[in-house]
């Protein structure tokens, strides 16, 4: 058994030195290489004054270099934080200025924008830079200390990493409801809880060839990798010009032979909409997971009636509980497109509950506060005690466990499963009605001529207190002016419940998760941004 994430490469490099443990477009990197990689990383780190438990950002896409220099963080003893290179400046500065990295580990290409973040600070209180570049001319007037190519020379052997499972091993930033970002501390206990529990329940073995889709900024990408590091997998990593080309998506899962896709659900809508999986595609493919949103029943009939050799599992869990909490394998294709998938069972180690305000149990079908405890439960928001005690709660059944308030609606089902209803923020007052904007999605997303929607409610100056206004985008060829939808809607929901504005999209806008922005959709209904559609 792991006590530490690197521990699984090394284990592998031992075992199967040649197989390949990472494959992108830059080219294979067998095991044995992958752990070289990182012991050097690691070495060059502490010998330039990292020290346990230092932050290093990781200012980079997904790479075999930027991993190897993920590994050699942890290594080194010390906590990665992966920033995204396409987040706007001042959202960075504030990362920065919350997590005080001793080091940036920066990808080429990013040197105006490290100009931009720390040529400002006094040279004495800037973070040192690590660049994976291997041309000794920096891209910035930011010199590095060292660069990839300076690994080449230093010893690659095995790196003694200090410290157990309940060291810290990354810091990723969520956005924050009043705008500044929140660090969410994860140790490596938590994550090998998951990993082990995952590659067990899913049977992921050495001979698996699984997808790395997931920006390193996400928590997804931990099981893609670690997930596969733990098995002896190869991680194919998903190169992102392909998100926005449905056709070279599908391309890229049977070239490369995929028996795991792993992604959010907006991705497996998109390629739907463009009908790119055929009968019987993807032969190798063994297992579709999603995570992260909610997937349209609809899409999934047209995923699971093209593919029945695959298994399609909803996974659910928000970052502070470390990837997902709960799962649920879809036992058969859907039948009616209005049938709400549920987000299952807990996953091993784990407990949920649906809680009351008060923190009581709610009787089954009831909806409550899904709250989730066990091993995958983060220490907290790195530095952000006010939050911390906000979210993280102590266990009134268990002394000194800990549950995570998750914000999230959710109730058990009739046949014992979880089912999630939306935010806790979603349920809203208008007209004095209490309304789910979930539920209005559930009935739009049944519409055959929807390909993808998103129901938002920002504040009105009227007396209704909040106006309901629907984005949606039509599936290819399909007609959908709102005053169809308007009709279609009645048949299912009360008028009070049908959006009174609407825009149409040809995709609805995504964030740097690549889930559909309801901030940013939001904004779209202000008054001076649109008016009353249709």
């Amino acid at each position: 058994m792991a006590t530490r994430l690197h521990d699984w490469v090394r284990t592998q490099a031992e075992r199967r030195p040649e197989a390949a443990a990472i494959v992108a477009d830059q080219g294979t990197m067998s095991y044995r290489d992958l752990e070289r990689r990182a012991n050097q990383f690691a070495r060059l780190l502490r010998e330039l004054g990292c020290a346990r438990g230092d932050r290093v950002c990781l200012l980079t896409p997904a790479s075999p270099m930027a991993i190897a220099a993920l590994l050699g963080v942890l290594r080194a003893d010390a906590v990665y934080v992966p920033l995204d290179p396409a987040s706007p400046a001042p959202r960075l500065a504030r990362v920065l200025e919350s997590a005080e990295p001793r080091w940036i580990v920066a990808a080429p290409g990013t040197g105006d924008l490290l100009d931009t973040l720390l040529a400002p600070q006094p040279p004495g209180t800037r973070p040192a830079i690590a660049s994976l570049d291997t041309d000794r001319a920096p891209d910035s007037r930011l010199s590095p200390q060292f660069t990839a190519r300076d690994l080449d020379d230093c010893p690659d052997g095995p790196v003694d990493a200090r410290g157990d499972d309940r060291a810290i091993a990354y810091i990723m930033y969520t956005s924050g409801s009043t705008g500044v970002p929140k660090g969410v501390a994860v140790s490596h206990g938590n994550v090998i809880a998951f990993v082990e529990w995952a590659v067990a329940h899913f049977g992921l073995g050495e001979h698996d060839r699984v997808s790395a889709h997931a920006p390193l900024h996400f928590d997804l990408s931990t099981f893609d990798l670690h997930g596969a590091f733990a098995s002896g997998a190869t991680v194919h990593l998903v190169p992102p010009a392909l998100n926005l080309l449905p056709q070279k998506l599908a391309a890229f899962i049977r070239e490369r032979q995929l028996t795991q896709w792993f992604s959010v659900p907006s991705v497996l809508n998109y390629m739907a909409r463009f009908g790119v999986v055929r009968p019987d595609d993807f032969p190798h493919l063994r297992r579709v997971m999603w995570c992260g949103e909610v997937f349209p029943t609809p899409a999934l009939i047209h995923w699971m009636s093209r593919l029945p050799h695959v298994q399609f599992t909803n996974l659910y869990g928000p970052t502070e509980t470390t990837v997902a909490s709960t799962h649920y394998t879809v036992p058969a294709c859907p039948r009616d497109p209005r049938d709400p998938v549920p987000i299952g069972r807990a996953c091993g180690g784990e407990t949920v509950h649906v809680l009351d305000e008060s923190l009581r149990p709610v009787p089954p079908g009831a909806p409550g506060e899904i709250v989730i405890g066990g091993a995958g439960v983060s220490p907290g928001y790195w530095r952000n005690p006010d939050a911390t005690a906000r979210a993280f709660i102590e266990d009134p059944r268990l002394p000194g466990a800990r549950l995570y308030r998750t914000g999230d609606l959710g109730c058990i089902g009739r046949d014992g499963n979880l089912y999630f209803l939306g935010r806790a923020d979603s349920q809203i007052k208008s007209r004095g009605y209490r309304i789910e904007l979930g539920e209005i999605e559930a009935a739009l997303n049944s519409l055959p001529c929807l390909q993808e929607c998103a129901v938002v409610a920002p504040v009105s100056d009227g007396f209704e207190g909040r106006t309901i206004c629907c984005a949606f985008a039509p599936r290819d060829g399909a007609s959908a002016p709102p005053a169809l939808l308007r009709r279609e809607l009645l048949r299912m929901l009360p008028p009070y419940m049908v959006p009174a504005r609407w825009v149409q999209f040809d995709r609805l806008p995504r964030n740097l998760n690549g889930k559909i922005d309801r901030r940013r959709i939001a904004q779209y209904f202000e008054p001076h941004e649109t008016a009353a559609a249709g």
